[in-house]
């Protein structure tokens, strides 16, 4: 028995109008997950909390990591002075072993620390090329000192320049939509440093 033209357009036309609202539907979803990212943290840690970094940038790769803490002092030493500004907290590991510029590594942590997502994207894989993931400006991988790990990849700024494209903690293996998210563009000054940027001033009087 066929059917009769008017149950088809009918039927047509429910399917239709059934896609519209899953669409509409789907869309207002995305949008309302963009909405309650905007202003949230980068991250959970604090600059305090983290242990070791590397940077990785298509001109070099750096390692940090945070000095051991000094021991105390006896009882019947007499009380040293605090610490100074220009303590060397942090230690250079690579590409060679010196004293790090506390200011260098202090300004980059507490981006990673204090930074926001302006905005959260969920975009096609196939475009990490064109947000800049495929050749990144930085790679930025935490060790915090309970050990846990976190990540942070720069990409391209946005069409006018006022953010930076950035994956957060992005999944290792490949997935068909990245998570990206708009980030200040500060992040371009904390980590586009020469190598010796990154190095701490040695003291006056020292020998070479």
């Amino acid at each position: 028995m066929k059917l009769k033209r008017t149950p088809l357009i009918l039927l047509a036309i429910a399917t239709l109008f059934g896609l519209g609202v899953y669409l509409h539907e789907s869309q207002q979803a995305s949008q309302q997950q963009a909405s309650q990212n905007q202003g949230q943290p980068l991250f959970t840690f604090k600059e305090e909390d983290v242990q070791a970094f590397t940077l990785k940038t298509p001109q070099h790769t750096l390692a940090f990591t945070r000095r051991a803490a000094s021991p105390a002092p006896q009882k019947s030493s007499p009380p040293s002075p605090g610490p100074t500004a220009d303590a060397p907290v942090w230690q250079m590991t690579n590409p060679k072993t010196t004293a790090a510029s506390n200011a260098s590594v202090a300004y980059l942590l507490n981006l990673l620390a204090t930074a926001k997502r302006e905005k959260t994207l969920t975009v096609p894989t196939a475009k990490q090329a064109e947000l800049g993931f495929d050749n990144p400006l930085a790679i930025v991988d935490v060790t915090l000192k309970d050990q846990k790990t976190h990540r942070l990849v720069l990409g391209n700024p946005d069409f006018n320049r006022s953010y930076l494209y950035a994956q957060v903690d992005p999944p290792e293996k490949p997935q068909p939509e990245l998570s990206v998210s708009l980030v200040t563009m500060d992040f371009e000054n904390a980590v586009k440093r020469p190598v010796p940027e990154w190095e701490g001033q040695p003291k006056i009087g020292s020998q070479n």
